[in-house]
């Protein structure tokens, strides 16, 4: 998709929302048709798609995963709609003290999720790397591995340049 569809896109689905000099926009869905199962959308793949978008000319898109890697009884997904993120750290409770990601911006950490079809919340359903071999998410949003440098410079750097604490995530579904 280009810039315009994707503006397009989410203002067709969100005719309230207010475009803001920065936001990012994920695609649940979007390469159903080219990866694994056509009927459905896959886990365990990157068959979604994120895009960032500035005011100022900026676009990019990156292979993603907006869906959880197995399909535990329990397991979280994050709805669609517009959800805010700030910056933050991945992997807190690890040694090393986590690296550079995004996670909700509020208080609790929670966000609007379904798990085994029924509405609940989810904690802490953060945008982060994803492995080479498999998305590793049990609900968070992931960036392909190899594109995750690329995704967080750029989120953390339109942010600045913005001066925006948090930032619009739209995710929308294919």
């Amino acid at each position: 998709m280009t810039k315009k569809e994707v503006l397009s896109l989410v203002k067709s689905i969100y005719p309230e929302f207010v475009i803001p000099d920065f936001f990012i926009v994920g695609v649940r869905g979007y390469y159903k048709k080219t990866m694994g199962d056509p009927t459905k959308n896959d886990r365990m793949i990157y068959d979604d798609a994120i895009f960032l978008i500035g005011s100022k000319d900026y676009f990019a898109a990156f292979n993603a995963n907006t869906d959880p890697s197995t399909f535990k009884k329990g397991v979280a997904v994050l709805k669609a709609g517009i959800h805010e993120y700030k910056k933050g750290k991945h992997g807190l409770s690890k040694p090393s003290g986590g690296y550079p990601a995004l996670r909700p911006a509020n208080p609790k950490e929670e966000l609007p999720v379904t798990r085994d079809g029924k509405d609940s919340t989810g904690i802490a359903i953060n945008i982060h790397k994803g492995s080479l071999n498999s998305p590793s998410s049990l609900g968070c949003q992931t960036i392909f591995k190899s594109q995750w440098d690329e995704f967080i410079t750029n989120t953390y750097s339109q942010m600045d340049l913005y001066k925006m604490k948090d930032v619009d995530y739209v995710l929308l579904e294919q």
